[in-house]
Formats: structure tokens, C-alpha cells, sequence
């Protein structure tokens, strides 16, 4: 046998991000990689813009050129912020290409939340949407790392002087593929974890991780076809915008991709674009299905809804199984620690989930190997959820300490409550974080969310614990009525006592206008925790 070695950064036999897309660029160059809604540079009378994978891959080869002549390279950190825009997920491609990892900034952050991601991540170059970048400028704290700031030019034609455009890097680069010594180790994601009281975490996850883990779980486990056409929601910040649209990507899947998650918008492109998957949190098909029109929409070419983040109530479910008949549920847990290698559930209506338990997240997929154990670390029926698998992130960035915290004996933590049955069944008790610790008992927030949302008006809830002299955590449920509805909040306890055991039925409901929620819809229970009391205001 011959002792000779393959370079693995060769185009010989890696696999990364940058040659999947010319891959893709090679076999069907005139396919639409990207549709965009409601940004400009659509044609005439149409607010609809699109780029093929051929032109995806060119320009990202030319903004690469143009990144690389300016010092960027494998090993230094690129960040995107902004809206879901074609150029956002251009500027993605092309610090991957070169080996660079991408962080993506949420544009909502104050200026001690973007100093905090921008220092901790060293980032050497940003690309901002052009309507945002004077917050980077407002920044009063040094970014001594931060070399290269360029506009993503969009909405405008100008860009103060310190900044470059990115529409002229574009223009002015190579659009030969890049001649970089990049691997499938090369870290292509740093995504930042919400913070609770500490620091958000963030979590590098190397490029191979996408090939070996996280993409043939997701076909394997959803049933992705290489045909499929993805509305597009999820905010580029996060992981799982960043991630998602990596996977679609490297299948070769269409991406219709709106500025901004409007309900009508929604339905339109929906049909127009015969959308086939939707992958978006309970909030989003609860506007869907009361957009006007969808009772009398064409959906039926979508074949699976994604929903993940939070329970998805019966009405939902009801409403777009009578939309298209054909059409499965996916219900998933995954988090951004295993690169989103998920556990998977399949199902047409509620009545064929396990048991008829809407806690039910799926089981693991081929790539995912699970245990959930007690806090001795014994294998439990209910536990905390650990997992093995090639999704696991190469670590905490720049974390050793916070790292060891979640890898441990070769599993990691995952900080989730689950019960899983004979048959391998999983189903979410709570974030360990969100369990509520009332009168020394412990109750599962999730499961008073389900509790409440059979009730006919109930349009949303959120249970968390707040404190409390007596019972330590007060179960506390903050309520928004169903649209018409008049709320009897003693009538809601009293429909709780009969379905739960008294401790775990709320101390208290709050109705409210609204939850407070993140960009992706998820409702942020920190900020309910943080609530004053009304008895006092």
C-alpha cells in the first residue's frame, strides 16, 4: 500500500462550502438559487428578484478576489448584519470560500450587545445593510480587530467615506474561484447563543460538520428532495437562517427569501413560487392562516411544515391539513451545540403523534446518538438529554471554561428535560432553565402551555415562574385572548385545576396585547420573568 497522502484542502477531495456551490453552479447554472421579495432591482412592475446558482457562485467569487486583496483570509472572522437580503447571503458565500468564519450580528442589538459579539469574535471585516451602518459607527469602545467595513448597498447608492460598497467589491473582483488552502476543518460558523443573565455563548462549528451531520439528517430525517422550494423566514443572525440556508444551498434547493415576514406577502409568494417546505416557529402559521385569502389560496403543492420553538395548537394544524391534504408536519429539537443535527417527528395530524402528547419532538436521526439521564448521570424515562454526534461544535469560541461545563466524558449537555418511551420516543418536559420550582415541586412550563392552549381563547400563552415569598416561584401564565374573545381569567384556573395537578396550575394568568418575541417568533421568557407586578404599578 502506498504511503502517499492526499492534500485534504485540495479541491481533489474536500468538501466545503465554497465548492458545493460551484458544484451546484456546474450541474444546473440557470436554476434560481435565491428569489427575493421587497428589496430593489426587481424588474419592472415586480417586486420580485432572483439570482441563479451561477450567479451566485460568480459573484461570490468576485467579492471573495475583492476580500481577499484586503487581507482577508482562512482563520479570520467575517460578520453579516441585516436584513434577509440576496448580498447578505452573497457576502456569506465569500468569506467561506475563503476560509473565514461568518458570524451574523442581530441589527436589533443595542451598542454594548454589538461591541460584546464584534470584540469577542475579532472580526476583521463587517458587512452591514446599508440602513444600519451608522450604529457600528455610534460604537464608543474600541474594535482594534476590525479592519474592513463594508456597506451593503441595497436601498442606497452612497456610503460614508470609511466604508466600501459592497456592489463595487463585486464588480471590481476575479470571478475565478478562489486558489485557497481551505478544509472541511476550517471553522464556517460562529453563531452567538441568546444570553439568559450571562454572556451570550458563541459556538464555532467547523465546516464539515454541515456534510457529515447536519444536511443528511435533514434528508434523511425530513424528507428533502433536491426540487424543493423554501420560504424563507429564518433572520440570518441566527443559526438557524445561517445554517438553513447552507443546507438548502448545498442541495440545491430554491430559497425565496422575503425582507420581512408579512403575512400577506406570505401567502402570495407561497403560491406563486410553489413552495413546497415552510420551517418557522408556531407564531409564524398562526399569522399564515389568518392572512387574508388563505381560505381560498392554492397551497397545494407545499409538502412539509416545519415548526419547532414553541407548541403548535390544533387550530394550525387543523387549518393547513385542510389546505393541503398531503402535506406532514415535522416536529424537531435540535440546538446551535450539534449544529442543529435534529430529532425528528413526522406526522399529518395530531392524532398520529405518540400518544397524543404534543410534547413529542421526534426521535434521533441517523447522525444523532441520545441519552437522557438523571443527575447522577443513570440512564432515566426522564432526564436531562445528552447527545454524540459529527454535528458536535468544535467548542465554545474562544471558551475552554464554558466548554468543559457541556462536554463531559464524551457526551454533551444539553441543558433540555426530555421523557423518552420504550420505543425511543422523545418528548420535551422544559429547558432546563424555564422549569418552574414552586412549593419544592418542580413544574414544566411547557406543560401548562399545553394545558392553556385548549382552550378556545387562548390565542397565545407563555408560563414561567416568577418569585414569590411563599411558594419560592409563583407558576405565572401571561395570556393573549384570542381575537373577540372576553377572557375570564378565575374560568381559565378553574379549566387548568381539571386537567392538572394543583401545584402546576398558575397562581396567577396576565392577559396581554402581546409577547415579547426575537426575530424568528420565539417568545423571550426572560423578559416575562422581568416583568413588574401589576398589583404594585
Amino acid at each position: 500500500m502506498s504511503d502517499t497522502t492526499i492534500d485534504a484542502r485540495g479541491p481533489l477531495r474536500r468538501a466545503t462550502f465554497g465548492d458545493q456551490l460551484r458544484r451546484n453552479a456546474l450541474r444546473h447554472p440557470d436554476r434560481e438559487a435565491i428569489v427575493a421579495y421587497g428589496v430593489p432591482g426587481a424588474a419592472a412592475g415586480t417586486e420580485r428578484r432572483s439570482l441563479t446558482y451561477a450567479q451566485l457562485h460568480e459573484r461570490s467569487n468576485r467579492l471573495a478576489d475583492s476580500l481577499a486583496r484586503r487581507g482577508v483570509g482562512r482563520g479570520d472572522v467575517v460578520a453579516i448584519m441585516g436584513r434577509n437580503t440576496p448580498e447578505l447571503i452573497l457576502a456569506f458565500w465569500a468569506a467561506t470560500k475563503l476560509g473565514a468564519a461568518v458570524t451574523g450580528v442581530n441589527f436589533t442589538f443595542t451598542e454594548r450587545e454589538l461591541h460584546y459579539q464584534i470584540s469577542h469574535s475579532g472580526a476583521k471585516a463587517i458587512v452591514v445593510e446599508d440602513e444600519f451602518h451608522d450604529r457600528i459607527d455610534a460604537i464608543s469602545e474600541p474594535l482594534p480587530a476590525l479592519e474592513l467595513k463594508v456597506i451593503n448597498d441595497t436601498f442606497s447608492a452612497t456610503a460614508p467615506s470609511s466604508w466600501l460598497r459592497l456592489s463595487e467589491l463585486v464588480e471590481e473582483g476575479d470571478p475565478a474561484e478562489p486558489q485557497t488552502e481551505v478544509d472541511e476543518d476550517a471553522i464556517g460558523v460562529i453563531p452567538y447563543t441568546s444570553g439568559t443573565t450571562n454572556l451570550p455563548k458563541a459556538v464555532a462549528i467547523p465546516q464539515r460538520n454541515y456534510f457529515v451531520s447536519m444536511i443528511p439528517s435533514y434528508v434523511t430525517g425530513i424528507g428533502l428532495i433536491e426540487e424543493d422550494v423554501w420560504y424563507f423566514t429564518m433572520p440570518l443572525h441566527t443559526i438557524a437562517g445561517v445554517g438553513m440556508q447552507i443546507c438548502l444551498l448545498s442541495l440545491g434547493n430554491k430559497i425565496v427569501l422575503p425582507l420581512q415576514a408579512d403575512p400577506d406577502q406570505a401567502l402570495r409568494a407561497i403560491v406563486d413560487e410553489g413552495v413546497t417546505v415552510i420551517g418557522q416557529t408556531p407564531t409564524f402559521y398562526l399569522r399564515l392562516i389568518q392572512a387574508d385569502g388563505f381560505a381560498d389560496a392554492d397551497l397545494s403543492r407545499i409538502r412539509r411544515c416545519i415548526t419547532y420553538g414553541g407548541t403548535i395548537p390544533r387550530s394550525i394544524v387543523d387549518a393547513i391539513a385542510a389546505a393541503s391534504p398531503q402535506m406532514e408536519w415535522v416536529t424537531l429539537w435540535s440546538q446551535s451545540e450539534i449544529t442543529q443535527t435534529p430529532t425528528i417527528g413526522r406526522f399529518r395530524s395530531l392524532d398520529e403523534v405518540p400518544g397524543g402528547d404534543a410534547s413529542w419532538i421526534g426521535r434521533p436521526t441517523a447522525q444523532l446518538e441520545v441519552r437522557v439521564v438523571d443527575e447522577d448521570g443513570r440512564d432515566a424515562e426522564e432526564g436531562g438529554l445528552i447527545c454524540r454526534t459529527p454535528g458536535v461544535m468544535a467548542g465554545y469560541f474562544r471558551d475552554p471554561e464554558r466548554t468543559a461545563e457541556v462536554v463531559r466524558d464524551d457526551w454533551l449537555y444539553t441543558g433540555d428535560l426530555v421523557r423518552i418511551d420504550g420505543d425511543g420516543n422523545l418528548f420535551f418536559v422544559d429547558r432546563r432553565k424555564d422549569m418552574i420550582k414552586t412549593g419544592g415541586m418542580n413544574v414544566s412550563s411547557v406543560e401548562v402551555e399545553r394545558i392553556l392552549y385548549e382552550h378556545d381563547d387562548v390565542h397565545e400563552v407563555a408560563v414561567v415562574g416568577l418569585a414569590d415569598e411563599y411558594w419560592s416561584q409563583a407558576v405565572t401564565a401571561f395570556l393573549v385572548p384570542r381575537p373577540g374573545a372576553e377572557v375570564d381569567t378565575d374560568e381559565l384556573i378553574a379549566f387548568c385545576k381539571e386537567r392538572l395537578a394543583p401545584y402546576k396550575v398558575p397562581k396567577s394568568i396576565r392577559v396581554v396585547e402581546a409577547l415579547p418575541k426575537d426575530s424568528q417568533g420565539k417568545i423571550l421568557k426572560r423578559e416575562l420573568r422581568q416583568a413588574p407586578d401589576p398589583a404594585s404599578t
